[in-house]
């Protein structure tokens, strides 16, 4: 039988379709922004048609040119300030306009604690159905923010380029992977900026070719620093390509010499095509395995792979309050879900009778154990596995929680997580959250057996648009 072809329906691919919209690509306009979105661009309507401005503020009159046109809503770029919002502030950084990590550094900083309260009242609302004016209303207490927002970060992940014949780290421009070189950011701990200098100089010096991602050629990938703030420890991670390094010794001593404070060089060895900067493994070159730091009293281990907070200093604020909404007493038994290396849940047994964590990253389990012998805390029980599914094999051992406390990934709890919640009744739920959304989803699902007390913003990343809250919700008497 003879093939037919088929015809295809709809407008050929390349064809464009003309949209009935009162702008269009290229052109530039006179806009008046009343707002800005949750991603910190300015929001204005011309003719009724919304138009998102990146780098404008509200009460601003701004030219901005259109990038990008969709049916309901467009995309523009600040071009010029025809009337400069009283918040507007000059960024200090030189390459504000280039890197985009900093997206609200225009913004003066008590401006953008007051955005980033509007933000979680709005997703409450929008998203919870939650109402956060008026009589009964849920209360969101201003942003707790930094008295000095600035060299913050206690980690630098630098990817690495060569340019004229000499090495180069710092942002990949934006929309691709093009490196441009940084030598100071000014949210970075300055040690991060000395040490990922100082490896970019002595790697040149020895002719260290640096990793090409479209050949998948060169050894250097990625410079990581981690700083303990409080002890002053450094780790310079360096991720490659292969294990073997021509002039380790040499590269080694360079940084020994360069980088005041370090305590641990280590390589990642990461063979693979791919845009994820770790590898499976990793060896120590020099020094200590791990490098410590302290969250308040609490000191943790810190490996190359490990996960810790980049601001200590607000992580200290934002545990300090979870600690306090858990209302432990010492008479309490509290469940830690998504434990990680035991952060939270060290802090919670200062207060408390005894702390189980559950964490699915076997590898994490190993680190609290660890940070809980380091501490001598012996009121503390870890355990690797979907929480799902420890917490009720707990309770079938007879472990009841008085109170749980959930610290999940930007996309949220698992579903069955909060079935078990519900199902465990608790007395109070603490939710410490990275995304507003899916806070106020989960929080919508608990809702009917929890009452939503109070939510706190905390800043821990200050100059952009992300913001941690936590949550204290306590069981209504009618769902006991």
């Amino acid at each position: 039988m003879a093939k037919t072809t088929k015809k295809r329906r709809g407008p050929h691919p390349t064809a464009k379709v003309e949209l009935d919209v009162p702008v269009r690509v290229g052109q530039t306009v006179e806009v008046e922004i009343t707002g800005l979105n949750h991603e910190g661009a300015g929001v204005g309507r011309i003719e009724g048609y919304t138009l998102f401005v990146d780098g404008a503020l509200a009460g601003e009159r701004v030219h901005a040119r259109v990038d990008h046109v969709k049916k309901n809503f467009g995309f523009a770029k600040l071009t010029e300030v025809v009337e400069a919002s009283t918040h507007r502030f000059q960024p200090p950084c030189p390459l504000y306009d280039r890197c985009g990590g900093c997206s609200l550094q225009h913004l003066a900083y008590e401006e953008q604690l007051q955005h980033k309260q509007q933000i979680v009242r709005d997703n409450l609302r929008r998203i919870g159905g939650f109402q956060v004016e008026g009589e009964g209303a849920i209360t969101v207490h201003p942003t707790l923010g930094m008295s000095d927002p600035w060299r913050y970060r206690n980690k630098a992940q630098v990817p690495i380029g060569e340019e004229n014949g000499a090495l180069v780290g710092g942002f990949y421009a934006e929309k691709s992977h093009s490196i441009i070189d940084m030598n100071e950011c000014l949210i970075q701990h300055q040690m991060n900026d000395e040490a990922v200098a100082a490896v970019k100089q002595a790697a040149t010096k020895l002719n260290i070719t640096a990793y090409d991602e479209a050949r998948h050629t060169g050894l250097l990938r990625h410079v990581v620093v981690k700083v303990g703030v409080k002890t002053g420890e450094v780790m310079v991670v360096l991720v490659t390509t292969e294990e073997q390094i021509p002039q380790r010794d040499q590269l080694v001593e360079a940084i020994r010499g360069q980088v005041a404070g370090v305590t641990s060089i280590v390589q990642n060895i990461n063979p693979d095509k791919t845009n994820v900067i770790f590898g499976k493994k990793t060896v120590t070159l020099w020094g200590s395995d791990v490098i410590y730091d302290y969250i308040g009293s609490i000191k943790f281990a810190i490996s190359a792979r490990s996960f810790y907070q980049v601001n200590p200093a607000q992580t200290e604020v934002l545990y300090n309050k979870t600690l306090e909404y858990a209302g432990a007493t010492g008479a309490e038994t509290v469940i830690d879900a998504y434990c990680g290396i035991g952060t939270i849940s060290l802090f919670l047994a200062q207060k408390s009778k005894h702390v189980y964590g559950v964490e699915i990253v076997p590898e994490a389990i190993e680190d609290a154990n660890r940070n809980a012998q380091i501490n001598g805390v012996e009121n503390a029980t870890f355990e690797a596995g979907p929480a799902e599914v420890v917490i009720p094999a707990w309770k079938e051992k007879g472990i009841r929680a008085d109170v749980i406390v959930v610290d999940p990934p930007r996309k949220g709890c698992d579903e069955a997580l909060l079935t078990t919640i519900l199902e465990m009744r608790p007395e109070r739920v603490v939710y410490v959250s990275c995304n507003p959304s899916t806070l106020a989803r989960d929080l919508k699902v608990l809702a009917d057996s929890y009452a939503v007390k109070e939510v706190q913003p905390v800043d821990m990343f200050p100059h952009t648009t992300h913001v941690e809250s936590v949550a204290l919700l306590v069981r209504n008497e009618t769902a006991c």
